[in-house]
């Protein structure tokens, strides 16, 4: 039973890392990529809805955008969908497709995104260690159910806790790799 726990735990840390990139990549770098986008939704026929299902975005220069509607006629309400997004992109339109220049960042933007970054991670590891508590929750409650013994009580403790320092760890790995991108000029 306690196998279990372990294999819960790992698959609920697996989910918070997911969470920590998919966050992490709405954060803007001086770089140029379709992920940036994500998140932007466009009033198609009175629904929002996400622009992937609108146009495909490509990245033909390092910090240029194009967005390439299937369907011209909502050129106008994709422009809209971007400037309504806050990610500060300019999108130019020439009736065909639409033109996002990436704007460099200056020195203060790129340590507030960096302290973004950092509090993604912060937010990461809390959620990995609230994974870890849950876990010990369980094995503790085994325990005193007599399903498992003192001693594996411990050796599982062990387990979830190395399991939670190697989450934590490529949680900072992942948010140092995002802060040199930020940084790199």
């Amino acid at each position: 039973m306690s196998t279990e726990a372990k294999e819960n735990a790992e698959l609920a840390m697996d989910e918070v890392l997911d969470m920590v990139k998919s966050r992490l990549t709405r954060i803007r770098t001086g770089k140029a990529t379709p992920a940036l986008l994500d998140g932007v939704r466009v009033e198609y026929y009175g629904e929002p809805t996400p622009l992937q299902q609108l146009a495909s975005v490509s990245v033909p220069e390092p910090r240029l955008l194009t967005v390439k509607p299937f369907d011209r006629n909502v050129i106008g309400a994709i422009e809209k969908g971007i400037q309504a997004s806050n990610l500060g992109l300019n999108p130019a339109s020439d009736g065909m497709m639409i033109r996002i220049q990436i704007p460099e960042l200056t020195e203060d933007r790129r340590k507030d995104l960096g302290k973004q970054a950092r509090e993604v991670a912060e937010e990461g590891k809390i959620a990995v260690r609230k994974v870890r508590q849950e876990a010990n929750d369980i094995l503790k409650a085994e325990q005193k159910d007599s399903k498992i013994t003192e001693d594996d009580l411990h050796r599982e403790r062990d387990d979830v806790q190395k399991l939670t320092d190697s989450y934590c760890e490529q949680v900072d790995a992942i948010v140092t790799a995002k802060q040199n991108d930020i940084m790199e000029l």
